[in-house]
């Protein structure tokens, strides 16, 4: 589902349940040593996906461990992001020289529970959602798009960015495949975009989205 939606170079691994042949690498076993089974069983197939993507890379299989704001450690040279929902979860991984930074995100295409939408998205946004057609939760599709900013933001600054801090728009595309719906978005970056990787400052980032099997799943390679 994701591999349409990705720029040469980058590599993914994707699964629709929790495989019984991914397992975690000792290293990671206390990042979830707390967790509930669910959680500890999509964390494993996670970290399983990543590296069988990392593989594609010729990448040898690697502990993915967690910084101090929860963000899944790459090995040296090497830009990811990780994904989980129900029924669904992806990684996906590409060489630095390939990609600055990349940001992925998954979401039941289903309408937001009461109340999230107003938190989530700026004014501009939701006037423009109202006059969208109806065969699409446009609301959902916003949100994922918001994930996915902040998945490539952080890497490059090391600072958090609110729903606030990013416009989102939207165009949609002929869909491929068994696609529902299939487009891309453009993420107008509203707050300083310095960066700690000695490239230019950040502005936008430009994504894609699809609408498939009841998910929604976007991707941001820059």
């Amino acid at each position: 589902m994701i591999d349409a939606m990705l720029a040469p170079g980058v590599a993914a691994a994707e699964a629709f349940a929790d495989p019984d042949d991914l397992e975690l690498l000792p290293a990671e076993t206390s990042l979830v040593a707390r967790a509930v089974d669910k959680r500890r069983s999509e964390f494993t197939t996670a970290r399983g996906l990543a590296r069988r993507a990392l593989g594609t890379l010729g990448v040898e299989p690697v502990p993915i461990l967690r910084g101090e704001k929860g963000q899944p450690l790459w090995p040296r040279g090497v830009v990811g992001s990780l994904t989980h929902c129900d029924g669904y979860r992806a990684a996906v991984v590409a060489y630095k020289l390939q990609c600055r930074s990349v940001g992925i995100d998954a979401e039941p295409h289903g309408e937001l529970p009461d109340g999230v939408l107003d938190h989530v998205t700026l004014a501009p946004e939701r006037d423009v959602l109202a006059t969208r057609p109806g065969d699409i939760h446009w609301d959902r599709l916003l949100f994922c798009a918001k994930e996915a900013t902040y998945k490539a933001w952080f890497p490059l600054t090391e600072r958090w960015l609110g729903f606030e801090d990013a416009h989102i728009t939207f165009e949609r595309v002929a869909s491929g495949g068994d696609a529902t719906a299939a487009g891309t978005f453009r993420s107008e970056l509203l707050v300083d975009g310095a960066v700690i990787d000695g490239g230019p400052p950040l502005r936008s980032f430009d994504g894609r989205w699809r609408i498939e099997n009841g998910l929604v799943v976007t991707s941001i390679c820059l």
